[in-house]
């Protein structure tokens, strides 16, 4: 059967947003999903692909977190393909061979307006790089993200999109996930 992925936005960082992986599984059930795995704390969940759009999936789990939670949880949803789609177009290939350093910033949608990422003197930021395909920003932080003040600036920006950022490991995971 195919897949969705939510991809939760700014849950359990710092203590704040908590919303644990027992109450993430409990909520997805209640709303009548099935074969739900919760991948680490910081909202990656994959599960049946109800048919519906995925825009469509994300603006319910967004509701029913909210109403049931008391604050929000932005949420993007990837079916299945469309995450390999992402994994497939990755543009560092040879990043992979140290995945920590390579990191998916999921997108809402294309940014409209891409002045600000063109705006950014990529060469100021070496070694660390980044490119736009679509609905994901591949970063490369061959340091670690952690020193990187391009991934600073990269996140920091108001592209007019939701933003959620995932490590290699937890894309591919995620993939492996729903293909289980």
């Amino acid at each position: 059967m195919a897949s969705q992925i939510a991809l939760l936005r700014g849950i359990n960082v710092g203590g704040n947003k908590r919303f644990p992986m027992a109450r993430q599984r409990e909520l997805m059930a209640d709303l009548g999903f099935t074969d739900v795995t919760v991948h680490l704390q910081s909202g990656n969940i994959v599960f049946a692909d109800p048919g519906t759009p995925p825009e469509e999936t994300a603006r319910t789990l967004e509701e029913r977190f909210a109403a049931d939670l008391g604050f929000s949880v932005p949420v993007l949803v990837r079916t299945r393909d469309e995450l390999a789609a992402t994994i497939e177009a990755n543009p560092y290939p040879e990043a992979t061979a140290e995945p920590k350093t390579l990191h998916v910033v999921f997108l809402s949608d294309a940014p409209a307006d891409t002045a600000p990422l063109d705006a950014l003197d990529l060469a100021s930021y070496a070694p660390d790089e980044f490119r736009l395909i679509g609905g994901a920003l591949y970063l490369h932080c061959p340091d670690g993200i952690g020193r990187s003040k391009l991934a600073a600036k990269v996140t920091g920006l108001r592209l007019g999109v939701l933003a959620t950022a995932r490590n290699w490991n937890t894309v591919t995971k995620l993939l492996a996930l729903a293909d289980a």
